[in-house]
Formats: C-alpha cells, sequence, structure tokens
C-alpha cells in the first residue's frame, strides 16, 4: 500500500534551489523539468516500495539515487519524509542530516 509522502523544509529548499541553478547555468528550463521528473518518478517508487533504497550509514535512513544526487528518506509505519538532497559529488563529510 503506498504510504504518504512529506518533505521536509529543507529538502523542499534544496530541490528548488537545485533546479534554479540548473535553469540559470543552462538558460533554459528543459533540463530543470526532465531532473524535476525523474525526483518525481523516484518519489513515486519510494512511496509503493519504501524498503527499496539503500541504508544509509545511520540505518535509520534510506538512499534512492537520483542521477549525481542522493534522496535521502526516512520510512515509519504511516509515511515517508523526504530527508534533503544531496549532489554526491560533494565532500561526503558535508553531509549533515
Amino acid at each position: 500500500m503506498a504510504k504518504k509522502v512529506i518533505w521536509s523544509d529543507r529538502a523542499k529548499f534544496e530541490l528548488y534551489d537545485l533546479l534554479e541553478y540548473w535553469i540559470q547555468r543552462n538558460k533554459s528550463e528543459e533540463y530543470s523539468i526532465k531532473l524535476n521528473g525523474l525526483f518525481d518518478e523516484a518519489v513515486e517508487q519510494i512511496r509503493n516500495y519504501p524498503e527499496s533504497g539503500k541504508f544509509s550509514s545511520d540505518k535509520n535512513s534510506r538512499i534512492k539515487i537520483v542521477r549525481d544526487y542522493l534522496l535521502l528518506y526516512e520510512n515509519n509505519e504511516t509515511e515517508i519524509l523526504i530527508l534533503t538532497i544531496w549532489d554526491s559529488r560533494q565532500d561526503p563529510d558535508s553531509l549533515k542530516i
């Protein structure tokens, strides 16, 4: 059964910031629209199959890979909380959940 997905304020901001970055960099919305669609597909898969993500190092959250980005989320009995979106090309020590 599909669960309710809740985006943290941090994750919402990071997604917005990421999509805006690509709009400014490419001077077009085309890639941002495509990337947003990939995130939508990943969230839909998480909603239907919450155990499909790999465990992160803290074992309380899971990771879904979307291109170069990691979508970190927690799965509990009633809902899925999207914690953050992180660019995997960054220094791993800079990720704070």
